[in-house]
């Protein structure tokens, strides 16, 4: 899953292709479009709105008037699936319109109308662990035990998708690294990964440069690529099928070193 962002402030690529004028650049979208599936992206995830720690909201008029013509984009120049990161009902309903093949939400369909929305638009869903709001989530969170309480909190979310008409095959499950976590709570949940996968549902696991790796290796965002390959991979040898990252050449040619060992 090869990540693309039409936001000013995400915490790697944000501002790329955001043009400031509440329009995505859609020629230098389908450009880097178009080098992601060269490089190995299976499917392309868009999002609208920054979800870095300190990241404030945006409204859905803003969120929809960013998303809303990337999708149609590249829905109508490429045969690749696209995901929609978000969590807003109405983006929701029109990526769906718009051609999007999953929603990938961090907030597992918590915000009010999101599960209906969700429900009606038929697709698969991606549900994700996240503690408190991206402003403030980072701010000392606490957890009784980590590992057992995402695993909770994921299937009450699977229950109430199941309440609400969205069958079990139609749900991915994201224990969220970096969502309301420290270092130490993010290193107990990837070492659980293989308890989450025991779940039944396809697991996605998002490190690409995030903070755990900045931490351990003691490197700014930029030079994180060869970490977040090295624990894209551990996390694959644990189960997980989608790797959402931003390194994709690096990521395809990791995977295919790991396949070709394992068999």
């Amino acid at each position: 899953m090869a990540v693309l962002n039409i936001t000013p402030d995400s915490f790697s690529d944000g501002g790329q292709f955001y043009t400031g004028n509440r329009q995505p650049d859609l020629s230098r979208v389908l450009s880097r479009v178009d080098l992601m599936l060269s490089e190995g992206a299976h499917l392309i995830d868009v999002g609208g709105e920054s979800t870095r720690p300190g990241a404030e909201p945006v409204s859905p008029e803003e969120e929809l008037a960013r998303v809303l013509p990337v999708v149609e984009a590249i829905v109508s120049r490429f045969d690749v699936p696209v995901s929609v990161d978000t969590s807003t009902p109405t983006v929701i309903g029109e990526a769906a319109r718009a051609g999007a093949s999953m929603i990938n939400d961090i907030r597992a369909l918590r915000r009010p109308g999101a599960l209906t929305a969700a429900a009606a638009s038929g697709l698969p869903v991606c549900l994700m662990h996240m503690l408190g709001e991206p402003q403030h989530m980072q701010l000392n969170p606490g957890y009784v035990d980590i590992a057992a309480d995402v695993k909770t909190f994921l299937l009450e979310r699977v229950a109430a998708c199941e309440a609400e008409g969205i069958s079990r095959r139609r749900i991915i499950l994201d224990p969220g690294f970096g969502f309301g976590k420290t270092l130490q709570h993010n290193l107990i949940l990837f070492r659980s990964l293989p308890e989450l996968v025991g779940l039944g549902f396809p697991v996605l696991a998002g490190v690409s440069r995030k903070s755990l790796v900045g931490t351990i290796l003691d490197k700014p965002v930029e030079e994180r690529m060869v970490g977040s390959v090295a624990l894209g991979m551990m996390a694959v040898q644990r189960g997980v099928k989608i790797l959402r990252v931003h390194d994709i050449s690096a990521t395809a040619d990791a995977l295919k070193i790991l396949q070709a060992v394992e068999g």
